[in-house]
């Protein structure tokens, strides 16, 4: 795998970019907001400094929500997708990542009584084959992160709708504690990781690294992020998994508050990969 997070760069200088990531220990990154198709030039110069100093384009994030139920809302994000996926694709990155989206209005990705309904599946499949024809993407993929609180919150459920969207370009963005939505599923995750990479592998093309507890004492369940090997998830069980993938594949740390916050994290996963017996080599980690 290929370790990645945030990096704290001021200013648009690629070459910057790029040796921060080498500073950290990072063989994969994040697109910056700053890159564009718009500037071919800045384009051309950012993928030959990550070239150079052999750091994997991870992800070029979307983030937003193309199912809103307000159709010209949904339609300007549904193009603003098809314009990142674009982007990823002329970057050869690894994935241009998205949620499905969400009927509500509070936020872009909050929950919604629709998430598990026939309708949302539908809805949700015809507007990411349409994303994904229009670009016909040959070295990045579409992938959608998983949520807690629609279908796409366990493996069968994303092979159920990879299945149905039946595009190559179609791929897992794997984000193990956002499928926890259940306190067995959390106190037993280290037999559902197993279970989710063993259906879904072959399809994982980057991951994002954070960790989560529950609360205990809240009348209701309740779970909250918190700072990687300080919660609940089996990261050495995460781990042997990863290792199992193409060693190119990103691994990002994320939803952290500063530096600090970072390196504390890119320490503890480093422990957990050393304790079980991967190495650095080159840019990448395995075993």
């Amino acid at each position: 795998m290929r370790l990645g997070g945030y990096v704290f760069v001021k200013g648009n200088d690629p070459e910057e970019y790029a040796l921060a990531h080498v500073k950290k220990g990072f063989g994969a990154a994040l697109c910056p907001d700053w890159i564009s198709l718009e500037r071919p030039a800045e384009l051309k110069a950012f993928q030959d400094a990550m070239k150079k100093h052999d750091v994997r384009i991870a992800e070029v994030g979307a983030w937003c929500n193309p199912l809103h139920p307000d159709k010209a809302e949904a339609e300007r994000k549904i193009n603003y997708i098809i314009g990142r996926l674009r982007l990823a694709e002329e970057l050869g990155a690894a994935t241009c990542v998205d949620i499905l989206g969400t009927k509500q209005t509070e936020t872009w990705f909050g929950p919604h009584k629709s998430g598990y309904s026939e309708g949302f599946f539908k809805e949700s499949v015809e507007v990411f084959q349409r994303i994904i024809d229009a670009v016909n993407p040959k070295t990045t993929k579409l992938s959608f992160e998983m949520m807690p609180y629609y279908f796409l919150d366990s493996p069968d459920g994303y092979l159920r709708f990879l299945e149905a969207v039946d595009r190559e370009a179609a791929a897992v963005h794997l984000d193990i504690c956002n499928t926890m939505n259940h306190p067995q599923r959390f106190f037993e995750n280290g037999a559902f990781i197993r279970e989710t990479f063993d259906k879904l592998s072959d399809k994982i093309v980057t991951l994002h690294l954070k960790d989560i507890a529950m609360e205990t004492d809240s009348l209701t369940v309740a779970f909250r992020e918190v700072l990687l090997g300080t919660g609940g998830i089996d990261y050495p069980v995460l781990m042997e998994e990863i290792a199992k993938l193409p060693k190119d594949t990103p691994a990002m740390l994320e939803h952290l508050h500063d530096e600090a916050e970072y390196d504390a994290a890119a320490a503890a996963a480093v422990k957990v990969m050393e304790g079980i017996g991967m190495h650095r080599e080159g840019m990448c980690w395995v075993k």
